[in-house]
């Protein structure tokens, strides 16, 4: 295979390409940077008397005996000998083919781990194969390859020695750089991975510590940066209208407030007003602490949008959420002139046309929830796409919000602190605002863990937290398996704290609410007419009820890191001193354990964040962006954030320097996958 035959699909019978493709097998180049999962060493034989047990060893063997047995379970039964001694093996299914190869004076060579039987030392299906006697042992260590039914590990194996002989091995690093960087040969890693030599110390590679696995691990973080930082670079050569205030509209509305910014916010502000200005369009993702002033940031930039002539759009996952902005926007810029729209799915016919009528005409803000994407909604000239907690939604919604205009700018906001090695990895496509400072009056949450058991002590809290004029929140579990029993409990759950707290007002809102319903009862609790709320998680994100000051989270050990943070969040908004009552059920499962230990003892945000990457690893915590953002198979972001870090450089001077080497890097570990990016 030539160095242009990246894209060659693998020489092998239909059936089995098929089955190959199961597992990310289309090319020859992909067999090259298929590496083990493990190996084995079969280049030394064992005598029976001299096997450890518990370890994996080879022996070689002559069967004495064969039989099947029936009782306690059909099982296969082979007695063989070596010089030292005897060995049972047992088979609890066997194939004809495996039946003849263990027939009585066949020499075999075993593979497996010894351990002590009814007749002393035996192996449990160990991997066989039938030998001469003075047979040669292998010169190389086995490797074992991750796989899929009906694909053998001697398959796998032949196929890349095939591509180790006839592939493109040649670097695509220049050989100055790479000598800078320490890093062997490409061509020298992958033969030694895939092929290591006697001798070779099997934890090191087990650990992925080997030099030769750093390389690897390099060119594939190499490869994921290469493929964002060139959608970046592409995404700049496309115009976008320049935002350049023509008034003062952002000076009045921070007139307005009975705020001032925080340095962070400040920063932040002056960032996204850089991008606003210039003529490609701005990618930039918000990200700050629950509570960190998102919205006051992002309400800015809009007001930059809106005096240079253009539009901007809100769009928020939820309605509860999205509903919150609009009245928030509105009362902050209705004063200022400015006319502000709200499209849900939930507006009644005539309120829908009037919407979309002011947002394809003279309506200068547009919040609203996924409805702002859909067929019908025209913008008459969208200059700016906020989208919040950003992590909810597809790359094709984010999309289909930027093409509803001619290019515009797009903000990105989450308050789901994203860990910084992840931000390098994953976001390397994005310019990132961090806003790591909250502004001033925001009160710490104290947390506290409480067995069921003593959940009449957490009612009797309640009780006396609203007796001194406070509200609280009291979340129901979240049931993934049902929305219906979801909905079920927090019914329940409501009927029961109504019963136990006499004298006090209980309001009830979940998902399957209307959405005025749902707007009704949370006016009313911001209104103070509702003590304690029985929510689902529909009021995760974007609540603000200053005066609510206790959250309670029923079994807090089915919920994720980043919920039980939001959920924290919705209290120590005001004056108040604030507390977040976890209440779990036993017995605690490891990851349960974990979570709650890590959400007791930390309250910074992105320390959170940092030990639930550790817990559930990158996939969960992209979400959707996973669909559009190559995710790295061997590399590892705690353990090589140093590699990340040193590719982000190299693949810039690539992208500029060396052109055609990174075309071809792209090719061998991503082949068409770099498509899904370019959305």
């Amino acid at each position: 295979m030539t160095a242009s035959g990246t894209s060659d699909p693998i020489r092998a019978p239909e059936a089995l390409r098929k089955k190959l493709a199961r597992i990310g097998l289309h090319r020859e180049a992909d067999l090259l940077v298929h590496l083990p999962l493990r190996y084995e060493d079969e280049t030394r034989i064992t005598p029976v008397a001299q096997a450890p047990w518990g370890e994996p060893v080879q022996v070689e063997v002559v069967v004495s005996s064969r039989e099947v047995q029936f009782r306690p379970r059909r099982q296969m039964v082979v007695r063989a000998l070596d010089d030292s001694g005897e060995l049972t093996m047992r088979f609890f299914s066997a194939y004809p083919t495996q039946q003849a190869a263990l027939s009585e004076g066949s020499r075999v060579r075993a593979f497996g781990e010894v351990r002590g039987g009814f007749f002393g030392a035996e192996m449990v299906h160990p991997r066989f194969h039938k030998v001469a006697e003075g047979e040669p042992l292998p010169t190389e260590l086995t490797p074992i390859y991750p796989s899929t039914a009906g694909v053998a590990n001697s398959t796998l194996q032949k196929l890349i020695g095939k591509a180790l002989a006839e592939g493109d091995l040649s670097d695509t690093i220049p050989d100055e750089l790479r000598q800078h960087l320490k890093l062997p040969g490409l061509a020298r890693s992958l033969h030694f991975l895939h092929r290591p030599p006697p001798g070779t110390d099997l934890a090191t590679l087990h650990a992925r510590h080997h030099p030769a696995w750093q390389r690897v691990k390099f060119d594939e973080v190499l490869a994921q940066q290469l493929c964002l930082r060139r959608a970046y670079l592409a995404r700049r050569e496309k115009g976008a209208p320049v935002l350049v205030a023509r008034d003062d509209l952002g000076a009045r509305l921070l007139d307005r407030l009975s705020f001032g910014l925080t340095g962070a916010q400040l920063r932040a502000m002056a960032e996204i007003g850089g991008d606003l200005a210039q003529p490609y369009p701005m990618q930039r993702l918000l990200q700050g602490d629950v509570g960190a002033g998102k919205t006051i940031v992002a309400a800015l930039a809009a007001c930059q949008a809106i005096s240079a002539g253009w539009q901007a759009a809100f769009m928020a996952p939820t309605e509860i959420l999205a509903g919150q902005h609009y009245l928030k926007l509105r009362d902050w810029l209705e004063p200022l002139g400015v006319r502000v729209a709200w499209l849900s799915g939930s507006l009644k016919s005539k309120a829908r046309r009037e919407q979309l009528a002011a947002t394809a005409d003279d309506a200068q803000l547009v919040v609203g929830t996924h409805a702002l994407i859909q067929e019908g909604v025209d913008f008459a000239r969208l200059g700016l796409a906020i989208v919040d907690e950003q992590h909810r939604f597809g790359v094709a919604q984010r999309l289909a919000l930027r093409k509803k205009g001619s290019n515009p700018h797009q903000l990105m906001m989450s308050a789901t602190p994203i860990p910084r090695t992840l931000a390098m990895s994953y976001y390397a496509d994005l310019d990132v605002t961090v806003l790591d400072e909250l502004p001033p009056g925001r009160t710490p949450v104290k947390t506290r863990l409480v067995a069921d058991s003593r959940r009449d002590d957490v009612v009797g809290f309640v009780k006396k937290h609203v007796e001194e004029g406070r509200q609280a929140y009291w979340v129901c579990p979240l049931i993934e398996e049902s929305e219906a029993l979801q909905l079920q409990t927090a019914q329940e759950t409501w009927e029961a704290l109504s019963a136990e707290l006499p004298g006090l007002t209980v309001g009830l809102v979940h998902g399957r609410l209307k959405a005025d319903e749902k707007q009704a009862v949370m006016a009313a609790f911001a209104a103070g007419e509702i003590d304690v709320l029985v929510a689902t998680t529909v009021i995760e994100v974007g609540v603000d009820v200053p005066n609510a000051s206790l959250m309670v989270i029923e079994h807090a050990e089915r919920f994720g890191l980043a919920q039980l943070h939001q959920l924290r969040g919705r209290v120590g908004r005001g004056q108040y001193e604030s507390s977040c009552v976890l209440i779990y059920a036993g017995p605690l499962g490891e990851v349960a354990r974990q979570r709650l230990k890590i959400i007791y003892e930390n309250s910074d945000g992105f320390e959170i964040a940092r030990q639930d990457l550790q817990i559930r690893g990158p996939g969960e915590f992209v979400g959707s962006r996973q669909s559009g953002v190559p995710l790295l198979r061997y590399a590892d972001l705690e353990m090589d954030a140093d590699l990340v870090e040193m590719a982000r450089g190299v693949a810039e001077e690539m992208l500029t320097g060396h052109p055609e080497l990174a075309e071809r890097h792209l090719q061998r570990w991503l082949g068409s996958r770099e498509e899904l990016l370019k959305s």
